[in-house]
């Protein structure tokens, strides 16, 4: 019902940053709690942020608290990840995800997601 598509995406050092967006179509953006992800090679997926359908409660992992700010514009259908003080740990490829609940941190419980971007932080 929902597609999503990441971009923002890229090569930075560390103390960079990125901000990554996510376009839904196909839906009602607003209905739906997002999230963003990460998995590096080899590695398990890993929840980043989560944000509510209005935009008014944010969640943060510990690695991105204080770093990494979750955003959404309802009526451009997009989410934002806003990512300061970028690590070399921070190397993923980040998803994008839609579902019913706020602010979980399981992937089994997003419906819909993005095709991943790419984020590496390297000197």
């Amino acid at each position: 019902q929902v597609h999503l598509v990441e971009s923002g995406g890229g090569l930075v050092q560390p103390g960079g940053s990125l901000r990554l967006s996510c376009v839904g179509s196909g839906g009602d953006f607003s209905m739906y709690a997002m999230g963003w992800f990460r998995q590096a090679p080899g590695k398990e997926r890993e929840w980043v942020a989560a944000i509510s359908w209005s935009g008014e409660s944010t969640y943060y992992s510990h690695s991105a608290k204080g770093r990494f700010t979750i955003s959404r514009t309802n009526t451009k259908n997009t989410m934002y990840l806003q990512m300061n003080s970028l690590k070399p740990e921070d190397t993923a490829v980040y998803y994008c995800a839609a579902g019913g609940v706020t602010g979980v941190e399981a992937a089994e419980l997003y419906d819909f997601w993005g095709q991943g971007t790419q984020v590496t932080v390297s000197s």
